[in-house]
């Protein structure tokens, strides 16, 4: 019987080593890697979209609109 206590004490040990190694490597258990991990996803968004809006103003600037200007209204105004 004592025989059977020491197996199955080492299966316990050797389940719980192995659930160690799992959560070290598991992202929601490792504080220092998902917090790293975070960091550089949110930098490297920040980076995308601030390039993405600055392309966006650079295609999409404004245009000068062809306005008519009445020749009365002029620095050098003509009149009829």
């Amino acid at each position: 019987m004592e025989h059977n206590f020491d197996v199955e004490q080492i299966k316990e040990q050797e389940y719980q080593e192995e659930l160690k190694q799992s959560q070290k490597k598991d992202f929601k258990f490792s504080w220092v890697s998902s917090s790293a991990f975070l960091f550089y996803l949110t930098f490297a968004c920040l980076i995308l979209f601030t390039w993405g809006g600055c392309y966006r103003l650079y295609t999409k600037r404004f245009e000068k609109p062809a306005v008519t200007i009445q020749e009365s209204t002029l620095y050098t105004p003509k009149y009829k």
